[in-house]
């Protein structure tokens, strides 16, 4: 009972900011018009976050899976000081690299770019992503795999057709952080677009929402954050169950 009683309170704590932020950007539904005819148009905003995060999600989960099979399965010199060379990225204050990483990317033409800005964020998803898919492969009993290539599943193929099925759960779980991460992202498209047109989301909402004198359109900013909420109280409605288990299926091992 007492259990119960604390998730409850634990629910209402977490749930009444984004409850009373829905409540109060309806008081006036004159800001959802006035948003979406922002600027470039919501929908150009959303189109290029919905791009960003597609791009990232999909960035993470392939490097990732290879990287953590690899690290996971394959002795190779150094393995160990790369991995821990990996994990440094943690260390390093996100803010602090946003401007070389400018620099670095109109090197290579990928400047004020959503494919630049998706690589910047599939970067700093790699160290969580790795460490989760290299416990995730470590927690499948090798048998498995052998029984495979003795079937006649070359490698490639039994960690295609066997391994990733079994690590699906960790899959989805690196895939929501990084579609949550890249979705909800403020600072680093902020210094690395300069064109209105490439906006994603947050950056637009708060573009919309300033004033004169540094005021503030509340009732704006709320609707915003409706907008921005949805899409990721969605994903983990439905993705929840597998969520959990990515954690509690031995992900996190080691």
């Amino acid at each position: 009972m007492t259990r119960h009683l604390t998730l409850a309170a634990l629910a209402v704590l977490f749930l009444f900011p984004l409850v009373w932020s829905g409540w109060a950007s309806l008081e006036d539904p004159s800001n959802y018009v006035e948003m979406a005819g922002f600027g470039e148009g919501l929908g150009t905003y959303a189109t290029n976050s919905v791009l960003v995060s597609v791009m990232t999600v999909g960035g993470t989960l392939v490097v990732s899976a290879l990287g953590g099979y690899a690290f996971a399965r394959f002795d190779f010199p150094g393995k160990n000081l790369l991995f821990l060379a990996t994990l440094a990225i943690l260390m390093v204050p996100y803010a602090t690299i946003l401007i070389p990483l400018y620099v670095l990317l109109g090197y290579i033409g990928l400047q004020n770019s959503l494919v630049g800005l998706a690589l910047v964020f599939v970067m700093f998803q790699l160290p969580f992503a790795l460490f989760m898919m290299r416990n995730a492969f470590e927690a499948i009993p090798r048998e498995l795999e052998e029984a495979a290539l003795v079937d006649g599943c070359g490698t490639f193929r039994a960690f295609s057709r066997i391994l990733l099925h079994a690590v699906r759960p960790a899959l989805v779980t690196v895939g929501l952080f990084a579609f949550l991460a890249s979705w909800n992202d403020f600072f680093a498209p902020l210094i690395l677009l300069n064109d209105g047109a490439s906006f994603t989301l947050p950056v637009a909402v708060v573009s919309m929402t300033q004033r004169t004198f540094g005021a503030i359109d509340y009732g704006m900013l709320q609707a915003g954050v409706m907008v921005m909420a949805l899409p990721c109280l969605v994903l983990f409605i439905v993705l929840q169950r597998h969520y959990v288990r990515g954690f509690m299926s031995g992900a996190l091992r080691g």
